[in-house]
């Protein structure tokens, strides 16, 4: 067994600075079958970086305070405090707080602690496309990511 408080987990940062707050839970103790991250996400921050996928993961929000507001390829669905809002492993999709307040909430992920860089997807704008298209991702060196597009291989670090 192991316990540990929320705000004794160590804050970790997205390279591309969409949140102020993420604590990787399942980091912290471990995980091994599903992820589990707590997010407070103040006006306009979001839980990652854009549209994106996984293809090796569903993911589950739960909205512990405030109204987080998700992109879906089906339009767009707001989640209220206590409700929980669960993407299949395909589905594409977008959270943020477009709201006044703080939202606080928890992402988990499964089957794995942990996503493989190669089965996730986010939708971005390529200027070789002039289209908005599907980018694979991977980190650099430097910790930063790195999209690719899969339609030219046009390859970018987002500013």
């Amino acid at each position: 067994m192991e316990k540990v408080a929320i705000d004794d987990v160590d804050i970790e940062r997205n390279p591309m600075d969409v949140h102020s707050v993420r604590r990787p839970v399942s980091d912290a103790l471990g995980f091994s079958d599903f992820a589990m991250n707590y997010f407070e996400l103040e006006p306009g921050e979001s839980f990652s970086g854009g549209m994106h996928t996984h293809y090796d993961q569903e993911e589950v929000f739960y909205i512990q305070a405030g109204t987080a507001t998700f992109d879906t390829d089906d339009g767009t669905v707001t989640v209220d405090e206590g409700e929980v809002i669960r993407f299949e492993p395909g589905d594409f999709q977008h959270g943020y707080n477009d709201g006044d307040g703080k939202v606080v909430g928890f992402a988990f992920g499964a089957p794995k602690s942990k996503h493989d860089w190669d089965q996730l997807e986010s939708l971005v704008y390529c200027q070789d496309c002039e289209a908005e298209v599907g980018h694979g991702l991977d980190l650099t060196a430097d910790g930063d990511f790195r999209l690719t597009c899969t339609e030219c291989g046009h390859a970018f670090v987002p500013q």
